[in-house]
């Protein structure tokens, strides 16, 4: 991007769910307009959008005039189709980039791009049919997790292969999809890293939060994370390589697993991250506005946290709390507008902030 685009810009964002919702919200505050386009007409952010367009991801009509209403397009989802993307792309600049893109759609592709790097990730196989799966749980060992190769989220499209665990049936499991089997590691903590890289190649990186999951879906975040400094300066630097090496452009969550004081990487998430809504009460830039100023060729903010914070998402019924959240002083209440609570479905999450506790300082040092 030669210039950054002003106040009075239009961000174009594929998906209309919670994130794009949030994105919205962000671009507001900066006098940037979004148009956001997505094939569900009850998407939540469409009540917060300046414009909105219904259709389908392959309805190239409809990108066509999505693409002369807006200045730069992004995405709140890493499933978008790669000719969407790519259509796109010929027209309007996209960001983060289709190359970007498509490495974190396929695991195989993702995990031997991180390796690559002389970053650590589990042991992993690509996976095409029973036979190869039987010659890959034979090199890899059990326990493992055969996933499939794409449009896994929240643990759909996986499924652990334990000592009498029978490979047929674990292949069935998945649909005998083309898939990756992982060697399983033993973590003692889940953790991420958010990090956001401008147009000019600037990379900023929050502190490490420390994830916690519920039936595979994340519930709490907590920063600061329980890890030494040397661990957080670790993820750090992983997330810096990883992004940079990407040409990324925009703000990515990559998710990993500490076992020790080593960190394995387990994967990247091309877009803002369930585990960075923390940044939206603990920091003077939250995740959300660094995407829309990265896409938008703006200076990055400071990543920097100025409070102690625990995020958790409010999944299904549990919404029906905002009356009680709301009364906690310390809480900040985010609901996302969805009509509709299924068992499992992200409708809200709220931050507890606390002041920042001196002692935690050196986790917050970028790595240099």
């Amino acid at each position: 991007m030669s210039a950054p685009l002003p106040p009075g810009s239009t961000v174009g964002i594929l998906g209309g769910g919670q994130l794009a919702r949030m994105l919205a919200l962000a671009a507001g505050r900066l006098g940037i307009d979004c148009h956001v386009y997505a094939p569900e007409a009850d998407s939540p952010a469409f009540a917060v959008s300046a414009a909105r367009t219904v259709a389908g991801y392959d309805d190239f009509a409809a990108l066509e005039a999505f693409a002369r209403e807006v200045d730069v397009v992004t995405y709140e989802f890493e499933n978008v189709p790669g000719d969407t993307a790519g259509f796109l792309d010929s027209r309007v600049p996209v960001a983060p980039g289709v190359a970007a893109l498509k490495t974190a759609q396929d695991r195989i592709a993702e995990k031997s791009f991180i390796a690559g790097l002389g970053i650590p990730v589990a042991p992993f196989a690509e996976v095409c049919d029973l036979a190869s799966l039987e010659a890959a749980i034979a090199r890899i060992g059990r326990p493992a997790v055969l996933k499939t190769r794409r449009f896994g989220y929240d643990g759909k499209g996986q499924t652990k292969i334990h000592d009498g665990t029978d490979p047929g049936t674990a292949f069935a499991e998945i649909g005998r999809q083309p898939a990756i089997l992982e060697g399983f590691v033993q973590f003692e903590k889940e953790i991420s890293v958010i990090a956001a890289r401008s147009w000019s190649g600037e990379v900023q990186v929050y502190d490490v939060p420390e994830n916690h999951h519920e039936n595979h879906i994340l519930k709490t975040s907590t920063v600061p994370a329980r890890i030494s400094p040397a661990v957080a300066r670790a993820a750090m630097d992983f997330g810096s390589r990883i992004i940079a090496a990407l040409d990324y452009v925009g703000v990515i969550g990559i998710e990993m697993f500490v076992a020790g004081d080593d960190v394995i990487v387990n994967e990247i998430a091309p877009r803002v991250h369930n585990s960075g809504h923390w940044t939206m009460d603990a920091c003077a830039v939250s995740q959300f506005e660094q995407h829309i100023r990265a896409v938008c060729g703006w200076p990055l903010g400071s990543p920097e946290r100025y409070a102690d914070v625990v995020m958790t998402n409010l999944l299904g019924d549990e919404a029906g709390r905002w009356r009680e959240l709301a009364a906690e002083p310390r809480v900040h209440l985010h609901l996302y507008g969805k009509r509709e609570a299924r068992p499992g479905r992200k409708m809200g999450h709220f931050n507890r902030v606390t002041p920042r506790q001196p002692q935690d300082s050196m986790l917050t040092r970028r790595p240099r």
